[in-house]
């Protein structure tokens, strides 16, 4: 988890498969190289800006579209730095330069990345529009760490909607719901 190509070398050195930019090769264009030179994986997040001022950002006219638009240029960078395509996973960037209804948006429309022809992986473990979904009576969102059960129902139903792979905190209950998911409705 890295946009500097130099760490992501070492992390690969030390047995990495798969580096995971938020940057989308935005911050640092070298990492497309290094990641193209040993041969890993490598998944490319939308986002907009860096962490101070991205939500200044979040003005979308339809937020899908334009990410995927954005997720497309990102791909065709890291082609171009010689990452082969079936090396490369997209990430919608939930909770980045995005607002709680943007991420919604974004969830809900998931089969629409299927048109970028790559897996997904989603972070939406203990992320603020989940707190802001499960606010207090007063307004107040939940707290990070009591979101594990929401992030847990949320990422049951993902890998069921398109998306290769999630980003999580509580591994094991995560691994279980998918689990119980899949077992469902595939056997």
């Amino acid at each position: 988890d890295t946009y500097k190509a130099d760490v992501a070398l070492a992390a690969i050195e030390e047995g990495a498969a798969i580096v995971n930019d938020i940057s989308g090769l935005r911050y640092e264009q070298a990492l497309g190289r290094v990641v193209a030179a040993t041969g890993a994986a490598l998944v490319l997040m939308h986002t907009r800006g860096r962490s101070k001022g991205m939500y200044e950002k979040a003005d979308y006219a339809d937020v899908v579209s334009e990410v995927i638009a954005e997720l497309r240029i990102q791909l065709d960078a890291a082609e171009s730095a010689g990452v082969p395509a079936e090396k490369l996973i997209i990430d919608p960037g939930l909770g980045f330069a995005k607002t709680a209804e943007h991420n919604w948006q974004l969830l809900q429309r998931l089969e629409e990345f299927t048109v970028l022809g790559r897996p997904m992986l989603t972070g939406v473990s203990r992320k603020t529009f989940l707190g802001k979904l499960l606010a207090a009576a007063d307004g107040s969102p939940r707290p990070a760490k009591e979101r594990d059960e929401a992030t847990v129902a949320l990422n049951a139903v993902l890998p069921l909607r398109e998306v290769w792979g999630v980003r999580v905190h509580a591994v094991r209950a995560n691994r279980d719901a998918i689990a119980v998911a899949q077992r469902l409705l595939y056997h």
